[in-house]
């Protein structure tokens, strides 16, 4: 079959046959088959070993439109191309009638059956009955079951033979069984007295036609492969060209009287076949030989066009190169004197950049001692001073900080030139680096809540203990989150989060806002001395980030950024968890006060100062809730000159407002889109972050019996449209130093000798009778932090931080440790403890700083208050 496919496919050198051979294993072809399917050919050639397990597969392949020619064995569906064999019933009628012949019409036959299911061998043996149906002498007595294969004959035979002892015929479904039962024959001795029929009719040494020529079996049936017929009519049908479904073979007997001249036939048609391969196998040798020389002659002309090209070049080039050569040696001179010059004027100028720098280190020496004798008599004034007005105290402030800031911007160019001329030392210690960030995070806090910005802070641990120098890293992070605070919006968000890097022995500490970021151009740029970028509002010294990068080097760290316009930045500072030793120090140093109350010279200028707090109200902040856009811009005119002031055209977005910024004071609409100003009031007043805010209601509802309405409300005060702007200015004023008196009030109620604040019905008094009971249940605890107390009151750091600052106008920390200076006064007048036990009790970590603490808030030690307030004995 596949010498046939092959002699009929040299006809057509542009096909390409691919076969697979299953050796008689239906599984195997099963998974031929599919991998065809999946390679996608343009037609299949199926000659099934078993009709069943292969005909889904068949069926599959036609319904997806892939042709499918059926060989030889047919499959138990319709669905197929074409079908190429021999008509099965056709080789067994014929057999049967040969048979019927050759014994006379008597005698008893056997047969030897093909593999059991398959449709040749059910064919073949209908086909013989039907025959035989024509002898009635002539009896198939017994059946052998074979498998195609002569070892199944060998072994089941010879018993059915000894069975049988009458058979005087034995017919096999194929040629190679019939060699079988010839050789069981005469291994039994019956090889005389019993003849061999077969089928198949091949060529070839062991084919039905040699055996017959050899008298081995007495006849076989023609049973044609079909090679070349299905070829033809695969390549009809990928032709497009008309072809018949139904291609059937015929058959004829060949025994003793015509073997001869079908083998000659036979050898004829393979000689034939031969000489056309070798003819085919000539002209193709032609064909390459004829292709290499035509690239060849291809070639061989490019070159030589080629090489003309390239002479001509060659020529053109070494006229250019000689004009060339002249130019550049003239050049050559000329660089060489200017590398003269450039060299002479590098050297000045490091000369004369050297005395500026030395220039400017002397300067920055000189301006200390005046900023020392600036800054030391007004922290005298503001601290332990007499009494100030409000607005004297706001205005020495604002020198203070600007003297801090004069002094910042010395102490960098000190830091500068330290770091230029490799003078500064590391001196680390080992501390907690998690509190050390959180502790300059605070600083900024107030900073950012002024600003609507979100300040998150986000460690991996509670504690990350490291040796690290307070001095450099309090400038690097300080530096860092001014420059994000700089940067980030309104309602923008800025996030620090600190992780440790185990595998490479680090820990990292990140700032990321939500900015504009930094654009490509910058990037390059942001860490050299004195660059500004070029982003809005961001102008400032240049020394920042490159004070901060030489810091964090020095330090064995490094500082990296990443940055995409309109996404925001993020700075991340990795630190080593080891220093050596010779970078450690035995003395603990503390962080400088100077970098916790100063800011950048931009941010300072951009926020406003935190002076109402002190009694100054041009720092207030008032939120203006009006739905008439001109009655709201006309509010926010008038106010802006002495106030801070923010606007909202509704109700939802004013106590949006109020609640993310803690105003100072509130004027709203009464009547306004969404909801009433009567329930805003309400809202205000029975939120405990905004509780503390004067409203002042606006409304042209003048009825008595309103204004009682809105007064039952809450609101603090209630005027009617139209109204006198200097009136209103001047009631704003009076509400905010009524505030502020409340405020000195509840300082006076938590100074006194019980430290608590009964429990009233107004929300702020009960906001800090909670906090005070919290704080007087946990003052023991050294841990005692502000997480742990905004964690009782179910609120966030921020928020506790924001209500305590708008309440009493301290931080959280201070008040806890007034509490406990306050405590410690009723324990110290008790018998029986001693200082340290007083200072353990109150959670202080050791009686030096408790007494340093005393001291520092009533200007009496420990020991000595309690010699003053002893009853002296006789």
């Amino acid at each position: 079959m596949l010498a046939g496919m092959k002699k009929e496919l040299s006809f057509y050198p542009n096909v390409e046959f691919r076969l697979k051979d299953a050796h008689d294993n239906s599984t195997l072809q099963q998974q031929q088959l599919g991998e065809f399917l999946r390679e996608k050919v343009d037609l299949l050639i199926v000659s099934a070993n078993e009709a069943e397990p292969i005909t889904p597969l068949v069926e599959e392949a036609f319904n997806r439109g892939t042709p499918v020619v059926i060989l030889d064995r047919r499959t138990t569906s319709k669905l197929y191309t074409a079908y190429v064999g021999g008509n099965n019933q056709e080789v067994g009628q014929a057999a049967g009638r040969y048979i019927g012949s050759l014994l006379r019409g008597k005698g008893e036959v056997l047969e030897v059956l093909g593999a059991a299911g398959s449709s040749p061998a059910r064919d073949r043996h209908q086909g013989l009955m039907r025959a035989l149906a024509a002898f009635p002498d002539v009896r198939v007595v017994a059946e052998v079951q074979g498998t195609w294969q002569r070892p199944s004959v060998l072994a089941a035979l010879p018993a059915m033979l000894r069975a049988h002892p009458a058979v005087r015929l034995i017919f096999a479904h194929n040629d190679r069984m019939a060699l079988g039962a010839y050789q069981v024959c005469k291994q039994l001795g019956l090889a005389q007295q019993v003849r061999v029929v077969g089928v198949d009719g091949l060529a070839g040494p062991q084919g039905g036609l040699q055996l017959v020529q050899d008298g081995i079996i007495e006849a076989t049936l023609l049973y044609s492969p079909g090679g070349e017929e299905a070829i033809r009519t695969a390549m009809h049908i990928l032709q497009h060209e008309p072809y018949a479904k139904e291609n059937m073979l015929s058959t004829m007997v060949i025994d003793s009287t015509n073997v001869l001249t079908m083998r000659m036939q036979t050898e004829k048609l393979a000689s034939q076949q031969q000489d056309i391969q070798r003819q085919q196998e000539l002209l193709q040798t032609q064909r390459h030989t004829f292709a290499s020389q035509q690239r060849g002659l291809y070639v061989l002309g490019a070159a030589l066009l080629g090489a003309a090209v390239l002479g001509l070049l060659v020529w053109r080039a070494l006229r250019a190169n000689r004009r060339i050569t002249r130019t550049l040696a003239q050049q050559n001179n000329e660089i060489r004197s200017q590398r003269n010059q450039i060299q002479e004027l590098a050297e000045q100028a490091r000369v004369e950049t050297e005395a500026k720098l030395r220039f400017f280190t002397n300067f920055s020496h000189e301006l200390r001692t005046p900023l020392t004798l600036i800054l030391g008599p007004l922290e005298e004034v503001l601290t332990d001073g007499p009494p100030l007005a409000p607005s004297q105290r706001h205005e020495l402030s604002l020198v203070r900080r600007n003297a801090q800031r004069l002094l910042q911007l010395v102490n960098q160019l000190m830091d500068f030139r330290k770091i230029d001329v490799g003078k500064m030392p590391v001196r680390a210690t080992e501390g907690n680096l998690v509190a050390f960030v959180r502790e300059i995070m605070d600083v900024f806090e107030k900073t950012a809540r002024q600003r609507g910005v979100s300040l998150r802070f986000l460690p991996a641990e509670p504690a990350i203990w490291l040796w690290f120098d307070v001095n450099i890293l309090d400038k690097v992070f300080f530096n860092l989150l001014a420059n994000a605070l700089k940067f980030t919006p309104e309602k923008g968000q800025i996030t620090v989060s600190i992780e440790p890097v185990p595998a490479s022995g680090q820990v990292r500490v990140s700032v990321e806002d939500t900015g504009p970021g930094i654009s490509a151009h910058d990037q390059a740029h942001v860490f050299e001395w004195f660059y500004q970028g070029q982003a809005p509002g961001g102008k400032g010294s240049g020394m920042g980030l490159a004070l901060a990068l030489g810091l964090t080097r020095l330090h064995q760290g490094q500082l990296t950024f990443r940055s995409q316009p309109g996404q925001g930045s993020t700075f991340a500072v990795t630190l080593p968890l080891t220093l050596p030793d010779a970078l450690h120090s035995a003395v603990p140093v503390s962080m400088p006060v100077a970098a916790a109350f100063t800011l950048d010279e931009d941010l300072a200028e951009m926020l406003p100062d935190a002076a109402f707090a002190t009694g100054d109200t041009s720092a207030a902040l008032v939120l203006v809730i009006e739905d008439n856009p001109e009655v709201n811009d006309f509010l926010a005119r008038k106010l802006r000159p002495h106030f801070q002031v923010q606007t909202a055209l509704d109700a939802a977005t004013g106590l949006r407002l109020a609640a993310d910024t803690i105003p100072d004071l509130v004027v709203c609409d009464v009547m306004l889109p969404d909801r009433s100003g009567l329930e805003v009031v309400n809202q205000l007043k029975g939120d405990w972050r905004t509780s503390h805010i004067p409203v002042v209601l606006l409304t042209a509802r003048s009825a008595p019996e309103q204004q009682v309405e809105g007064v039952q409300a809450g609101a603090d005060l209630y005027l009617t449209k139209p109204f006198n702007p200097a009136f209103l200015l001047e009631s704003l004023r009076t509400l905010l130093g009524n505030r502020q008196r409340q405020r000195e009030h509840f300082r006076r109620e938590l100074s006194t000798d019980t430290a608590t604040v009964p429990p009233q019905q107004r929300v702020d008094q009960k906001f800090l009778a909670d906090l005070t009971a919290i704080v007087e249940a946990n003052l023991a605890r050294p841990e005692l932090s502000v997480d742990d107390v905004a964690g009782s009151l179910g609120l966030s750091r921020v928020q506790l931080y924001r209500k305590v600052k708008a309440v009493l106008g301290t931080g959280v920390t201070d008040f806890i440790q007034g509490l406990r200076l306050t405590k410690s006064r009723q324990l110290l007048l008790e018998e029986g403890l001693t200082i340290a036990e007083v200072a353990y009790q109150l959670g202080y970590s050791s009686p030096a700083y408790f007494s340093t603490s005393f001291k520092g808030r009533y200007q009496l030690s420990p020991s000595e208050f309690r010699a003053l307030h002893s009853t002296p004995t006789t």
